[in-house]
């Protein structure tokens, strides 16, 4: 079985490959849009064999925040999701009035 590390690691660094700042549970107080904060929230579905886990899913949240309406940078998170995850899906899109951003939610599996 793939270490809990070893998974976030790779959730991690799908979206860095987005080429956006990404920060885990929480961003600077200094960036502007567009970023990307994502963190895992628990466990999934998993597998277990012989009194032993085999397999563990971990479940988390991605969100990205733009100020580009059709921002290219969507289609990249949901391709670095598709990349390493067992499934995901875009759960929330909200136009935030007071930071006049875009904020868009997915929830990941991983694998």
């Amino acid at each position: 079985m793939k270490s809990l590390q070893a998974k976030l690691m790779d959730i991690r660094d799908a979206l860095y490959s987005t080429g956006v700042p990404t920060y885990h549970y929480d961003r600077p107080e200094n960036v502007t849009a567009p970023w990307i904060v994502w963190a895992e929230d628990g466990e999934e579905s998993s597998f277990n064999g012989d009194n032993l886990k085999e397999e563990q899913q971990i479940h988390g949240v991605v969100d990205c925040y733009t100020q580009q309406e059709y921002d290219p940078l969507l289609d990249k998170v949901q391709e670095a999701l598709s990349g390493i995850t067992a499934g995901w899906s875009l759960t929330s899109v909200q136009y935030e009035d007071e930071t006049k951003l875009i904020h868009y939610s997915w929830e990941f599996y991983s694998v």
